[in-house]
């Protein structure tokens, strides 16, 4: 063959090669503003014993349908911990969203997820590149798929130590490549996240606990009316965080919220935009935050943050099961929702008297039976107008037995549970 007629032949088998392979998404242009901001609203970071890859909150979506009907919506959202916080951003569809924590190491693994949502192009690639298994063929197909085929599909496919070094070195690129400077020692602790992921696939879980749910049944929970509301249900949710990611509106933060400068800093942020916040995510932190001066900080910092009549404060309670009204039997924890405004008014007031009080004292009723009706029903009985709850969990996740031992009761607990 002539070498002008072999070359012409090789470069259309590699134009042909390239057309056959899967497109890699490309990376976006470093945004020097976003580095600058992580810097700016970040202080130094704290120590915390355990690991907190996913959450233990199985009671996590129970607040949406109360914060819908209240028209929680739009702003600025600010949470803490892994990745609860992308199904309440799914949910509030924010202008901006701030993640912000006392360890350093959540940084690092919101940068991995950062990375993640940069490769993965769908839901399905999302949990293959987090878990490093290998995608279907036709991944653009699973785009209307169900969960639960995802799910089933990720646990049934073996994890690939050669596609996890690959992993490794596109999320290492991709995260030098954020702007944020990074150390040996930084990259070394996203590679054991991904190396977490890797091992346990969808079996990962809180501090390793047998007692507390894997991610799989995380991703598979329900809101109360039965709707399955993770930010990897569907499609639509999943897109939404994924460009809020891309267009660098997920920030985040190191920062105590007993602290004197990041929450601060934040509302500061926020306001600056002409925003609003209106979720602010905190889990369980105030538990342990009442046990010294941290509380009242806090206190005072959030009465100065930018709030509206919709704003609203989402809490976790690990307590005695059953002991608040908002508990679904079943579930581990308990979701409670607070207007903000209720918040900063009783802070103003003098403050809450004990993290019993907190938790009670302006904590919204969440089911739709449980609220109280403007106009009473005239026929029917209350009993037979109240909605089915969600189902309970299987016998594998369900709270310890109290008569055991195997259980906290009242407001101790066994181990500490600061980020959930």
């Amino acid at each position: 063959m002539a070498p002008a007629r072999r070359g012409r032949f090789l470069l259309v088998l590699l134009v042909v090669a390239c057309a056959r392979s899967p497109a890699r998404p490309a990376a976006p242009a470093p945004d020097a503003g976003f580095a600058a901001l992580v810097d700016r609203l970040s202080e130094a970071g704290g120590f915390f014993p355990s690991d907190n890859l996913v959450s233990n909150e199985t009671s996590y979506l129970h607040v949406l349908g109360r914060m819908a009907d209240l028209g929680v919506t739009g702003g600025a959202y600010v949470g803490v911990g892994p990745d609860q916080n992308f199904s309440y951003i799914a949910a509030v569809r924010p202008d901006i969203a701030f993640l912000i924590d006392i360890r350093r190491d959540n940084l690092l693994h919101h940068l991995l997820y950062k990375a993640v949502f940069a490769e993965a192009r769908t839901r399905i690639e999302f949990l293959c590149v987090m878990t490093s298994r290998p995608c279907p063929a036709d991944a653009t197909a699973w785009r209307d798929a169900d969960i639960a085929d995802i799910v089933r599909y990720i646990d049934g496919t073996a994890q690939d130590t050669a596609r996890f070094e690959s992993n490794v070195a596109r999320v290492r690129d991709r995260a030098l490549g954020m702007g944020i400077p990074l150390s040996a020692a930084d990259l070394v602790v996203i590679r054991r996240i991904q190396d977490r992921f890797r091992r346990d696939g969808l079996d990962i879980r809180y501090a390793t606990v047998p007692r507390y749910p894997a991610w799989r049944e995380l991703l598979l929970q329900t809101d109360l009316e039965g709707v399955r509301r993770n930010y990897l249900a569907d499609e639509a949710s999943f897109q939404f965080v994924r460009e809020l990611q891309r267009r660098n509106r997920v920030i985040p933060v190191v920062g105590d919220l007993a602290g004197s400068h990041a929450l601060a800093a934040i509302g500061a942020e926020v306001a600056g935009r002409g925003l609003t916040i209106r979720a602010l995510y905190v889990s369980n932190v105030e538990q342990y935050l009442m046990r010294g001066p941290g509380f009242a900080a806090f206190g005072q910092t959030v009465t100065r943050l930018p709030f509206d009549g919709r704003s609203v404060i989402i809490r976790s309670y690990f307590g005695r099961t059953g002991s608040l009204p908002q508990t679904v039997p079943g579930h581990y924890s308990t979701q409670l929702l607070e207007r903000a405004a209720d918040f900063v008014g009783q802070v103003r007031a003098g403050g809450y008297a004990s993290y019993w009080d907190l938790v009670t004292r302006n904590s919204l009723p969440l089911r739709r039976e449980d609220r109280p009706s403007r106009r009473p029903s005239r026929s029917y009985p209350h009993s037979a107008l109240r909605l089915g709850r969600s189902k309970p969990l299987t016998d594998r996740y369900r709270a310890p037995n109290l008569a055991r031992g195997g259980h906290r009761t009242g407001l101790r607990a066994r181990r500490p549970e600061y980020w959930q």
